[in-house]
C-alpha cells in the first residue's frame, strides 16, 4: 500500500476521495491502493532543555549557554497528537512508500520531514507539490511526483530556521530574564526574546519614540487661487527644509503680490499610462486588508488559507507577485469559472491564450508572467472554481483576490497629466531663504482619464475610490487630482493670495498594513514596488510566519492596539531598553539571517556553516548579558541594584547617597 500523508485532516479526506480511497478508518482513509493519513500542525518539535541533560532544567546563569551536540526532535505531549502519529507510525512501518502531501513550503517540509524521522521510516519518500488543491492540480501533482531528495534544501533551511529559534530563544529569554527581571518580580514575568519577535518589537518602539520625541516646527506656505483653482508658490529652500519659516517674512510677500496679476507662463500635457495593481502576494493581500477593512494579518492568513483549502484560490503562504508562464494557457479556463466578477463589457472570456498580444488575444505580459521571478510557487490568484460555500468575511477576501486577478490582464489605464506654471511679480523684492526674489512661481497640476483600461473592473463598487477597492497603499488616484480648466499660456489675471500656517508631523504609528511592510523590508518604508521586490529577501520573517510574530507581541502584552494603531507598553519599552545584542534587536542583521536561509534553500549556503554562525551568535548575546553588571546588586551600599545609564553604571539608590559609578568597559 502506498501511505500519502496531508498536512490536516480536511485536505486528507479530499485528496483521498481524489485517488478513490473512500473507507473511513481510524485516523486515515484506506482504498485503490492506497492510505491517507494526515498530521495537523506540529507533531514533532525539538527537545526542550531540561531532556538534553537535567542541569538545563532550573533556570541558572551557570548552565548558559545552553547548546547541545546534536539536537533531537521528540512527539509533542498531547494525547490527540500522540494517537495520531501512533497511527502514522503504525502505516509507515507497512507501506511500501511515502508520498509527502504536505503544506508545498518550508514549514510543511520539516513538519513532515520530522514525522517520518521519529516514526524511523525505511520506504521511499515521493513529494507532491501543489499550488492548488483542485482535482486537476492534485491529479497533475501525483502525475509529476519527486523524490524528497529533491527537496532536501528546502528541509534543511527549515531544520536551521527551528534550531535558530531554540537556540536565541532559549538562551537569550534564559539569560536576560535571570540578569534584568526587577527583585520586586523574581517569580514574575519572563521576559521572552524571539529572532523574529524582538527586532519587530523594537521597530515598534523607535518609531513610538520617535512621536514621543518630535519637536513640531511650524512654517508657512503661500497659495493663490486664480480662476477658482488653488496654485502653490515654488519658493527656494534647502532640502529637509522650508521657504517660509517666518510668518511676516509670508506677509511680505502676500503684500507684495497682492495687486499684481498672475501670467500663465506654461501649460504642459503629457500623456501617461497606470499599469494594472500587481497581482498579490500575501503580504500585500494582508496590507490590503487591513486597509481596507480592518482585518488583523492574522486573520486574513486565516481566510485566505480557509479559501485556498476550500480549493477556490491558490497557495497563499508565498512572497512572489507573478506567474510562472506555463500558467498563460490556463488563464481564459480561470476567467470562465469566476466570470460573474467580470464587468458586462469585457471581451476577456472570448480572448484566446496565443501569446501574440494582438487584438483578439490574451496579453501576456512580463509583469504578470515571468519565470525569474517564481520559486516554489505562484501569486495567489483564483482557482476558477465558483465560490459558493464561503463566508462573508471570506467573500471579501476572494473578492479583492478575484478582481486583481482579472484586473491584470486589462488594458493599461491611460490619463493626461497637466502642469501649469504661473508668475506674479513682486512690486518690491522679497528676501527669501538669502535669495532677493523678483516674481513669485507659481504651480498648480491637474490629472484625467483618457481611457479607464484596467478600472473598470473596480466600477461596480460605485462611489469608492480605486484606492479603497483594490486595497492599494499608493494607488495614485488616492490623491484625487482634479480636471484643471483650460488655461492658455500668456493669460492674465487676478488672483487671491493666501498664507497658510502649518506645523511639521512626526511620523504616524504603525498599523499592522505598515509594519508588515516594514518587516519585509527590514525596517525600510519603501514604495516603490520593483525595490520592495529586491529587498524581501532582506525581510524579518517569512510571508507565514509574520502575522504570528505580530500576535505573538500582542499576546504577551508587549503591544496594543489603538484602533488601527500599534502602540508599545511600558513592559514593551522597558525589554527593547534592556537588550544589549544588536543581533536581538537589528531589523537589518535579522534580515541578512534570512537571507541566508533563503541561499541554503537555493544552495549556495551550506546549513553546517549556517549552524556554526548559530552557535556562535548564542555564546556572543550569553557573553553579552553576564559581563553586563546591570541587574547585579550594589558593590558599595549592598542594597542597591546596579542600573545601566548612557555612559556608565551606577546604584539604583543615588538619591539616596549611594556612590557607586563606573564606566560601560
Amino acid at each position: 500500500m502506498i501511505l500519502c500523508v496531508a498536512e490536516k485532516p480536511s485536505v486528507g479526506r479530499y485528496i483521498a476521495s481524489v485517488l478513490g480511497a473512500d473507507k473511513p478508518c481510524k485516523g486515515y482513509m484506506e482504498g485503490n491502493g492506497y492510505w491517507v493519513s494526515w498530521t495537523f500542525g506540529h507533531l514533532c518539535a525539538l527537545y526542550d532543555p531540561d531532556e538534553y541533560t537535567p542541569q538545563w532544567k532550573g533556570w541558572n546563569m551557570s548552565s548558559l549557554p545552553m547548546i547541545p551536540d546534536r539536537f533531537a526532535i521528540k512527539v509533542t505531549d498531547d494525547k490527540g497528537v500522540q494517537e495520531q502519529f501512533a497511527v502514522l507510525k503504525k502505516l509507515i512501518s507497512e507501506a511500501t512508500e511515502v508520498i509527502n502531501c504536505g503544506d508545498a513550503g518550508q514549514e510543511g517540509e520539516l513538519i513532515q520531514r520530522w514525522v517520518y524521522q521519529k516514526a524511523g521510516c525505511k520506504v521511499p519518500v515521493k513529494r507532491l507539490w501543489v499550488s492548488s488543491l483542485t482535482e486537476e492540480a492534485i491529479r497533475e501533482g501525483f502525475a509529476a511526483l519527486k523524490d524528497q531528495s529533491a527537496y532536501q534544501r528546502l528541509y534543511e533551511a527549515g531544520l536551521m530556521r527551528a534550531i535558530g529559534d531554540w537556540l536565541l530563544g532559549m538562551n537569550a529569554t534564559r539569560a536576560y530574564t535571570l540578569r534584568y527581571r526587577s527583585a520586586q518580580d523574581q517569580r514574575g514575568q519572563v521576559l521572552s526574546i524571539g529572532r523574529v519577535q524582538t527586532p519587530t518589537l523594537a521597530l515598534i518602539v523607535k518609531r513610538q519614540n520617535e512621536i514621543e520625541h518630535f519637536t513640531p516646527r511650524t512654517y508657512w506656505e503661500l497659495k493663490t487661487t486664480y480662476r477658482d483653482i488653488l496654485f502653490s508658490a515654488q519658493l527656494p529652500h534647502e532640502e529637509d527644509d522650508y521657504a517660509i519659516t517666518a510668518e511676516q517674512t509670508g506677509q511680505q510677500l502676500i503684500d507684495s503680490i497682492r495687486e499684481q496679476p498672475l501670467t500663465i507662463t506654461s501649460v504642459e500635457k503629457k500623456k501617461g499610462k497606470e499599469a494594472p495593481p500587481r497581482l498579490f502576494d500575501l503580504t500585500s493581500l494582508q496590507v490590503a486588508c487591513n486597509k481596507k477593512y480592518g482585518f488583523t494579518a492574522e486573520r486574513t492568513l486565516q481566510l485566505i488559507q480557509s479559501l485556498y483549502e476550500k480549493r477556490v484560490t491558490t497557495y497563499p503562504r508565498v512572497d512572489t507577485t507573478y506567474l510562472s508562464e506555463d500558467l498563460y494557457t490556463k488563464i481564459p479556463a480561470t476567467l470562465q469559472g469566476i466570470k460573474d466578477y467580470l464587468p458586462q463589457t469585457t471581451p476577456l472570456l472570448s480572448l484566446k491564450a496565443d501569446g501574440k498580444n494582438t487584438a483578439g488575444s490574451l496579453p501576456k505580459s512580463k509583469k504578470v508572467f515571468d519565470n525569474k521571478k517564481v520559486t516554489d510557487h505562484h501569486a495567489i490568484i483564483p482557482t476558477g472554481q465558483r465560490p459558493n460555500n464561503i463566508d462573508a468575511d471570506e467573500r471579501k477576501v476572494f473578492d479583492m483576490v478575484a478582481l486583481r486577478f482579472i484586473a491584470a490582464f486589462y488594458p493599461d489605464c491611460e490619463v493626461s497629466n497637466t502642469t501649469v506654471m504661473a508668475t506674479v511679480p513682486c512690486a518690491e523684492p522679497v528676501m527669501v531663504q538669502g535669495e532677493s526674489l523678483q516674481a513669485i512661481p507659481f504651480k498648480v497640476t491637474g490629472r484625467e482619464i483618457l481611457s479607464p483600461g484596467w478600472r473598470v473592473v473596480y466600477d461596480r463598487n460605485e462611489g469608492q475610490d480605486t484606492a479603497e477597492q483594490t486595497g492599494d497603499e499608493n494607488d495614485e488616484s488616492a490623491e484625487r487630482s482634479k480636471t484643471l480648466p483650460a488655461f492658455r499660456k500668456g493669460e492674465q489675471g487676478e488672483h487671491l493670495p493666501s498664507l497658510v500656517q502649518k506645523n511639521t508631523q512626526p511620523p504616524k504609528y504603525y498599523t499592522e498594513a505598515t509594519l508588515l511592510r516594514a518587516m519585509e523590508t527590514a525596517g525600510k518604508m519603501v514604495d516603490d514596488e520593483q525595490l520592495r521586490d529586491a529587498m524581501k529577501e532582506n525581510g524579518i520573517g517569512r510571508p507565514s510566519t509574520r502575522a504570528a510574530i505580530i500576535e505573538k507581541l500582542f499576546q504577551r502584552k508587549y503591544i496594543v492596539r489603538e484602533r488601527k494603531s500599534i502602540r508599545a507598553t511600558e513592559t514593551g519599552i522597558r525589554l527593547v531598553k534592556t537588550i544589549l545584542s544588536p543581533i536581538l534587536t537589528s531589523a537589518e542583521l535579522t534580515g541578512l539571517w534570512e537571507k541566508k536561509l533563503r541561499e541554503i534553500e537555493r544552495g549556495d549556503y551550506t546549513a553546517q556553516q549556517f549552524l556554526d554562525e548559530l552557535k556562535q551568535m548564542t555564546r556572543d548575546v550569553v557573553y553579552e548579558v553576564k559581563t553586563d553588571k546591570a541587574g547585579m546588586q550594589c558593590p558599595v551600599c549592598r542594597r542597591g541594584q546596579v542600573i545601566r545609564g548612557r555612559t556608565r553604571y551606577g546604584c539604583s539608590r543615588w538619591r539616596e547617597g549611594c556612590t557607586y559609578a563606573e564606566p560601560f568597559s
